[in-house]
């Protein structure tokens, strides 16, 4: 896993990630430059000293003889268009011109993800592109979701892989250790299912792969997140009523949690970020703010930072 932050004390998170972004002062290119609210983004990204943001309005500026020859590295260079300000913005980070690359303010999900995987790539040690949510609830407390928007039906590996990839960006970004749950329907053999044994199987996946990070499953969500409840559930499991990372068996479960978490529970909810990339690449809502088009630029900037995805 990675290596952690020191603890930040009583500063809230969003602080934390301004300070580390001000400190690396990261190259972070905005695909949607042509949109107000990442024109607003960039001059507040600019003027606090959060980034050297770079607004990609006419994708012809920026095809310089670096960006052109990554579609001759890329296996899927038929499928680049050097006249799509998103892939032109994505070439410039897997040619190193940019940091990291944010977009999708006026594109939808799919149009990123695709981008992504045809212009950067995965990471050498990730099967899948997945997503995560990142939340501070009321009190502060960070805990991370996945996956949330990417992947519809997981396999037992690439549930594994999301959840992997998850406690990755939890770390990175909470500067805490993960502590991972699989959830189900069903705790530590409480029901049966082809749907459970998927849990289980890519909990076993996850622990072969990864000994040291702290993963515990099939798992309830009441068992992972309370005390008392994981005591009668679990109670010889690390993760149960400790955990602040929360791996979903499917999409439609993801989704949903994510909303009412941000909705009921008054959270604030930062994501979708893309996870598994060989660099570093975030969507945006289509419904986004400038506000939120700085944040997470500000967030894929502390992660351009620590050298990975």
């Amino acid at each position: 896993m990675t290596k952690l932050e020191p603890a930040a004390g009583h500063v809230p998170i969003t602080e934390s990630w301004r300070q580390r972004a001000r400190a690396s002062k990261r190259r972070v290119v905005l695909a949607d430059g042509s949109d107000e609210r990442a024109q607003a983004a960039a001059r507040y990204l600019e003027r606090e000293g959060l980034a050297e943001p770079v607004i990609l309005d006419d994708p012809a500026n920026y095809c310089s003889p670096a960006v052109q020859e990554q579609i001759a590295i890329s296996p899927k260079g038929e499928k680049i268009d050097l006249g799509d300000p998103l892939h032109v913005a994505a070439l410039m980070v897997a040619a190193g011109e940019a940091d990291a690359c944010v977009g999708g303010a006026s594109r939808p999900t799919p149009d990123v993800v695709r981008t992504a995987l045809n212009c950067i790539g995965l990471a050498s040690d990730v099967e899948t592109i997945s997503s995560c949510f990142l939340f501070v609830l009321p009190d502060g407390t960070p805990i991370t979701y996945g996956d949330c928007g990417v992947v519809p039906d997981p396999s037992p590996d690439q549930l594994a892989s999301i959840a992997i990839s998850t406690a990755t960006t939890h770390e990175q970004l909470a500067g805490e250790r993960a502590r991972v749950a699989m959830l189900s329907y069903s705790t530590k053999g409480s029901a049966d299912g082809s749907r459970v044994d998927r849990v289980r199987s890519a909990t076993e996946i996850v622990r072969q792969r990864m000994p040291a990070l702290a993963v515990d499953g099939e798992m309830q969500f009441d068992a992972a997140w309370d005390q008392q409840v994981a005591a009668a559930k679990a109670p010889d499991s690390e993760v149960a009523g400790r955990a602040n990372v929360f791996v979903f068996p499917d999409l439609d479960s993801g989704n949903i949690a994510y909303k009412i978490t941000e909705r009921l529970a008054g959270a604030r909810a930062y994501g979708p970020l893309l996870q598994g990339t060989a660099r570093v690449i975030h969507d945006l809502s289509r419904g986004c703010s400038a506000d939120d088009i700085a944040t997470v630029a500000v967030i894929a900037a502390c992660q351009a930072a620590k050298g990975c995805p």
